[in-house]
């Protein structure tokens, strides 16, 4: 019998509102993702997207299992933890009296957690040395709301592999004539670095752990498909 449930779950919206979906991997044994899925939303913000992942998680797992959510996004997890009970007090009003935003989601995932054992971990996003569940979530629903086509294992694929965020650009300082010091960033938007997991380019190809890869408007993908910057002028 599993002892608890190790999850993550995740939303993205590409333009906040945008076209916009919801996902989550739940981990196996040896920490790999062993079940996932992820949904299109058509156009929503992307808080709308992060409740809409946790309630489609709760709503997929065992109520009488403890279950430990991973998710990046503070505004989700006040919402269900911190707020919630006040919002609830108030007749679902925020401090200020004014309607709860997205109130439909909160009062399901409310109903949802009801009864159950649930620990939420706030893991942050994009980090290189991030929780790799709450990336393979994050790179689920980003490939989602690019396609607006539902995914998951249920459909015999594996989750789309998490992008490699870019390391913090070196800092480099010069002179200005007058003597003040003027500082830039030795690094750009589109810096290579070495995938640290395989992944896809927005070019459709994938690329391997350890390839080349240059960030663009879309992610990280192969440095060919990188956007030629215009000529100053």
């Amino acid at each position: 019998m599993v002892e608890r449930i190790i999850a993550a779950c995740d939303g993205a919206s590409k333009g906040n509102p945008g076209p916009a979906a919801w996902a989550w991997v739940i981990a196996g044994a040896e920490g790999e993702v062993a079940s996932w899925e992820a949904g299109p939303l058509g156009r929503a913000t992307n808080n709308v997207a992060e409740l809409t992942a946790l309630r489609r998680l709760l709503e997929s797992t065992d109520a009488g299992v403890p279950l430990e959510v991973r998710m990046d996004s503070q505004y989700a997890m006040k919402a269900v933890t911190t707020w919630l009970p006040g919002w609830r007090r108030k007749g679902w009003k925020t401090a200020a009296g004014t309607p709860v935003a997205n109130r439909d989601l909160v009062v399901a995932i409310d109903e949802l957690l009801a009864g159950r054992d649930v620990d939420f971990v706030h893991t942050p996003a994009h980090r290189v040395d991030g929780d790799p569940l709450n990336a393979a979530a994050d790179a689920a629903a980003g490939h989602v709301a690019r396609t607006q086509e539902p995914a998951g294992s249920a459909f015999g694929s594996a989750p789309p592999a998490a992008q490699s965020p870019a390391p913090p650009a070196a800092r480099r300082e010069s002179r200005r004539p007058d003597g003040t010091k003027r500082r830039s960033s030795a690094g750009s938007s589109r810096a290579s670095v070495k995938a640290r997991f395989p992944g896809r380019c927005s070019c459709g190809r994938s690329y391997a752990k350890g390839e080349t890869i240059t960030k663009n408007s879309d992610g990280w993908g192969h440095p060919s498909c990188a956007p030629v910057a215009d000529s100053p002028s």
